[in-house]
């Protein structure tokens, strides 16, 4: 059975989710506060932590890291605070995506399978389809369907490794510095505006619709996710 650790101090939250996450077929661990969420994890890996960022003791950000020494579980974060700096920092620390509070038992449970999907597939992503697109990891190819022909699409390199960063984690959020850093390197941290320029093409290029993207989607102040 797949184990999925809790941590939250809000006693009703935890035991609201555990109801849920059993109900779903999943084991559940809980943990109040940062310290036996390590403890609990370390002792009883679990295959998800879904780890609220406001907890008594420890920081969330300082959770994620913690965890992130020894293991690559995916981390759902859960978050009641309204600004979006604290869970940038959370996802810059090695978290895989976030809920803010209140959210939907539905959305979570979909969010842990998008997770569990990534997981499962590792990094080794050689086609993905965007509707009549396709896109070939392996051999760095775009092509576009066209009735029974195939045209193909020409990228950039700046545009191909911002559309590999996003393909080859579906369904998790990559924050802007992430995207930023691994494109233009640790100087670039700040400018956002690369990113929108080259988004915007990328939708115009792959997107059947680039006003009403379905596959490149914007999290308003904190990345972009390629929603499969």
């Amino acid at each position: 059975m797949t184990r999925v650790l809790v941590v939250d101090d809000e006693p009703e939250i935890t035991r609201t989710l555990a109801i849920n996450l059993k109900a779903g077929g999943y084991e559940v661990v809980t943990a109040g506060n940062g310290v036996s969420a390590l403890r609990a994890a370390a002792e009883h890996p679990p295959e998800f932590v879904i780890l609220d960022l406001g907890l008594p003791d420890l920081d969330g950000v300082e959770v994620v890291r913690g965890l992130r020494g020894w293991t690559t579980v995916p981390i759902l974060i859960l978050s009641g605070r309204s600004g979006s700096v604290d869970k940038v920092e959370a996802l810059d620390a090695g978290a895989d995506d976030y809920l803010t509070k209140p959210f939907g038992m539905d959305e979570l449970l979909a969010r842990l399978r998008a997770l569990g999907r990534r997981s499962a597939g590792g990094t080794d992503v050689p086609a993905v389809e965007l509707g009549e697109v396709k896109v070939d990891l392996g051999s760095r190819r775009v092509t576009r369907r066209d009735g029974r022909a195939e045209e193909d699409v020409h990228l950039t390199g700046t545009e191909w490794l911002i559309l590999e960063a996003l393909l080859r984690h579906p369904g998790k959020l990559v924050s802007r510095r992430q995207l930023l850093t691994s494109v233009w390197g640790v100087d670039y941290p700040q400018d956002t505006n690369y990113l929108r320029v080259y988004i915007t093409r990328l939708r115009r290029k792959l997107e059947a619709d680039p006003a009403r993207p379905r596959y490149l989607i914007n999290e308003h102040g904190m990345g972009y996710r390629y929603q499969p």
